[in-house]
Parts: structure tokens; C-alpha cells; sequence
């Protein structure tokens, strides 16, 4: 027992502990709500979507459910755990994938925690029940297995198994492979530099390519086939879901919650200039990368952490390594009387901290439903069901799938790969009263709106004779309009 009561593993334990309490979050991500939906009809009728079943503007048309697996595993999840099955089974997803960065990182523990917790308040804004925190933890264990290749080469043959999951899971499998890829030029870059010998790299080099090929080799074994190898780069290249998604786009550092991920990009162009450690040219390559990406985009954020938090530390404890700075080293603490104690204590304090954080997360779960949701508009809905077809806000469209489905079927969600940028485009124009914003009122006969109070097309149908407000709150407002009336200018531009 006295084992445990060391303060290394305490640490570590602590450290687990802070992590899983941070990571706990409850439903806020709009596109939660159909994930569980899907995962429920694909649970009940025993085969994948591949259609659209949700909107009346794209009904059955394609629809690439790249997340299947994980829309049954939420769904289950749900259904076994309920809400709190749900937060806490994505908080321990969340912490194992940072723990795994905290394994990566070199150097003494409390380097490599601190940098691991700062990793992890710089990559907040990604994290919530979604798909994406499966795919995250994949690419930790990615990380993992192909930084350890150096010195254990037969663990790369994990990865085409990983490969063959994560694509059923979601769709930035991809990023395996590109960091297959990244790795396998960057060990060629070390053999070209000097960093070690031709005939030591070209048999790891040979494996890599090998395992490479074999993941994209595996990719069609998906209920999509073929259309997972393109699937990815079209959603990287939709100019419309970096110009209304804020995740797809580029970071605003004048935005607080950016500012840790800034520190951090900062931080190690300093170490990188300053700490007397040479940074190895494969991982120079990956470090670049990364940083380009979460330039381009809120959503890599996460994944510039987990590759650059472990240079960071390396870069750190170089700094510290030989200036007398024992007090960083667990293993040299002394046996101080009552130490196993202080740390019992420690380790209870924050299981128990942890413990009430969650608790507070999971029943406060309704309440941060009625924050970040229309939850009274839509009891308004399912009450008075007034007329369809309904056109509803881009971030709400996934709720309205779980809550109103079928009575009710969506004018937008956040399925953006499936409305496309000129559906995007369209909406937008209706949403802010761009060029002809009644055409797509018109255009799919529109009876109910259901969109913010501050929306500049609530103001404007709020003066049309046709409409009417039928309900109101400081979340949502309602307009209807009457059956049989069509706005002059609306007829005219059809001419």
C-alpha cells in the first residue's frame, strides 16, 4: 500500500484526477443531439444510414454517416448511462488521451505535467461528447506507437487494426495516415541529415511504408467503401464551413479562450531558439505541420497539442536539466516523516474534488440544455405544432433531430458536407437578409421560423402582414405565417 503513497504515483495520480474533473463537460455541442438520433436508428433497424432522413431540403438524398460507429456508441452509452454515462465515459476518453501526451513527454514529472495541463486548457474549446474526442484518443495511441517504433518497430503492425476501427468511427482517420506519413518522411530526413545511419533507418523505413499502405488499404472496409478516401479532403476544402463554422475557422487570438494555445505556439519557438536540446528534423517536420494547420483552423488545435507538448517538455527540461533544480525531480524527494500521509491526503482531496465536479456537471446537465438550447421553444413546438415546413438556425437543427423527429423535419443542421456551400451560402443570404432573401421561403413554402430574437430575419418577418409571432422568450422567437399568403415582391421575382 505504502507503494501507491509514493509521490511520483501520486503525482501521476493527482494529475489523472485534475485531468478527468477538467475534461467532464456536459451536452453543449450542437451536433450531439444527432449523433444520438442516428445511433438510435441505426440500433433499431440494424443498418447504416446512407441517405438523408432528417431535413424536407435534402431528403433522401446521399449521405456519407461516416461516424456510424460512434453515433451507436453515444446512443448506448445513453441508453445504459443516460446523460451521466455519457459525460463521464467522454471525460475519461478526454483524460486518457492527454495521459498519453503526459507518457510521451520527456523529462522530470513536474515539467511534464505542467506542460500537459497547459496542453490541456489550450485544446477546452474542442472538447464535449462528440465523435471527435474517439478519433483524438486514436491519435494519441497513434503518437505513441510510431514514437516508440524507434525501439520497438513490431508495434507499428497495431496500427492497420487502429486504422480499420477508427474509419468506422469517423472520418479523420485520415490523420493516422498523414502521421504515418509525416514519420515516414521525417525518418528519412534524419537519415538524410546525419541523425542516425542509412542502414539503420531503411529497415524501420521499410516497415513504415509497408504499414502505411496497408492502413489505406483498408479504408473502403466501411459501410461507405471507396467514398471514405475522398470524404476527407472535401470537408477540408468547404470554403462555406470556414466561413460559417467558427471551428473550421482560424483562431481569433484576440479571443481569450485562444490565448493558452498561442502561449504554447510561443512558448516553443522560444525553446526552440533558447534550450541548448537539438529538436530532430522528423520532429521539426510534425511540429510544422501541425502549427500550420491549427493556424488554419480552431478544430486542429487539439491536434497541435498532442504533437507539440511533448517537444515543448523536452525543450523545457533542457532548460532546467543541470541548474540545480532537484526540486523538479520526484525521485529525489526525501523520506520525509508523514510523507505518506501528506500525499494520502493530497490524492483524497482531489478524488474528491473530482468526484464533486462531475456530480455537479451530470445534474446541472438540464440546466446547461436550457442555456445553450431553445428547450422551452421547442416544448412550444411539440405542444401547439404549428404549421411546417419549419426553417430553424444552423446550431439548432441537430436538437430539433432529437427532440421533434419525425413530426418535425429540419430546414438546416450541422451536417454541412451534406447541404454544401451553396446551400450554406443560401441560408446565410435568408439569415441576414442578403440578395433576394425571401426566394427560399419561398422556394420550399416555409410556414414556421424558429430562429434567435437578435436574428435580422426575425425583425424583418416581424414587420411582414403575414406573419405572426406565436412565441417568444430571450432564446427564441416563433413566427408563422398564414396559409395561402405569398409576399408581393416574392411573386414578382419568380417572373
Amino acid at each position: 500500500m505504502m507503494a501507491w503513497l509514493e509521490t511520483r504515483r501520486v503525482f501521476v495520480m493527482v494529475l489523472a484526477l485534475g485531468l478527468f474533473a477538467m475534461a467532464a463537460r456536459g451536452m453543449t455541442d450542437p451536433d450531439a443531439w444527432w449523433h444520438l438520433r442516428t445511433g438510435e436508428l441505426i440500433t433499431t433497424s440494424h443498418s447504416v444510414l446512407h441517405s438523408d432522413p432528417y431535413s424536407y431540403t435534402r431528403s433522401g438524398q446521399p449521405w456519407v454517416a461516416h461516424e456510424w460507429l460512434s453515433d451507436v456508441v453515444i446512443y448506448r452509452l445513453y441508453r445504459a448511462g443516460g446523460w451521466g454515462g455519457l459525460i463521464v465515459v467522454f471525460g475519461v476518453l478526454t483524460t486518457a488521451t492527454l495521459l498519453l501526451v503526459f507518457v510521451r513527454c520527456v523529462g522530470r514529472p513536474y515539467v511534464a505535467g505542467a506542460v500537459t495541463v497547459w496542453a490541456a486548457i489550450a485544446s477546452i474549446p474542442s472538447w464535449g461528447v462528440r465523435p471527435l474526442m474517439l478519433s483524438l484518443l486514436l491519435a494519441s495511441i497513434f503518437l505513441v506507437i510510431l514514437e516508440r517504433s524507434d525501439t520497438r518497430p513490431n508495434g507499428l503492425w497495431w496500427l492497420p487494426l487502429l486504422t480499420l476501427l477508427w474509419v468506422n468511427l469517423h472520418a479523420e482517420y485520415a490523420l493516422g495516415i498523414a502521421l504515418l506519413a509525416l514519420f515516414l518522411v521525417g525518418s528519412a530526413l534524419d537519415a538524410a541529415l546525419g541523425v542516425e545511419s542509412w542502414a539503420q533507418a531503411r529497415p524501420r523505413l521499410r516497415k513504415l511504408a509497408i504499414v502505411m499502405a496497408l492502413c489505406v488499404a483498408l479504408v473502403p472496409l466501411n459501410p461507405n467503401g471507396v467514398q471514405m478516401y475522398s470524404y476527407p479532403f472535401q470537408t477540408l476544402h468547404s470554403r462555406a464551413m470556414q466561413q460559417y463554422i467558427a471551428e473550421w475557422a482560424s483562431p481569433n487570438f484576440h479571443q481569450g479562450r485562444f490565448l493558452p494555445a498561442l502561449l504554447m505556439m510561443l512558448a516553443t519557438l522560444a525553446g526552440l531558439g533558447l534550450a541548448p536540446r537539438r529538436v530532430r528534423p522528423r520532429d521539426m517536420l510534425l511540429l510544422l505541420v501541425v502549427t500550420a494547420a491549427a493556424l488554419r483552423s480552431v478544430r486542429h488545435i487539439v491536434i497541435y497539442v498532442l504533437v507539440a507538448a511533448p517537444i515543448l517538455s523536452g525543450l523545457a527540461q533542457a532548460l532546467v536539466e543541470g541548474r540545480g533544480r532537484a526540486w523538479l525531480d520526484l525521485t529525489r524527494t526525501r523520506a520525509l516523516p508523514g510523507k505518506a500521509v501528506v500525499n494520502a491526503s493530497l490524492l483524497a482531496a482531489v478524488a474528491i474534488f473530482a468526484g464533486a465536479r462531475v456530480s455537479y456537471v451530470v445534474r446541472h446537465q438540464g440546466e446547461s440544455e436550457a442555456e445553450n438550447f431553445p428547450q422551452a421553444a421547442v416544448a412550444f413546438l411539440a405542444e401547439q405544432q404549428p404549421p411546417g415546413p419549419i426553417l430553424n438556425h444552423y446550431n439548432w437543427g441537430g436538437y430539433f433531430i432529437w427532440k421533434l423527429y419525425p413530426r418535425y423535419r429540419v430546414y438546416i443542421d450541422g451536417r454541412a458536407d451534406l447541404y454544401g456551400d451553396a446551400f450554406m451560402d443560401q441560408f446565410a443570404a435568408t439569415y441576414y437578409l442578403t440578395s433576394r432573401w425571401r426566394d427560399e421561403l419561398e422556394r420550399w413554402q416555409v410556414r414556421t421560423v424558429i430562429l434567435p430574437p437578435a436574428a435580422p430575419l426575425v425583425t424583418a418577418l416581424r414587420a411582414e402582414p403575414t406573419w405572426k409571432q406565436v412565441y417568444a422568450d430571450s432564446q427564441a422567437v416563433v413566427l408563422t405565417r398564414s396559409q395561402g399568403t405569398e409576399h408581393p415582391q416574392a411573386r414578382e421575382s419568380r417572373r
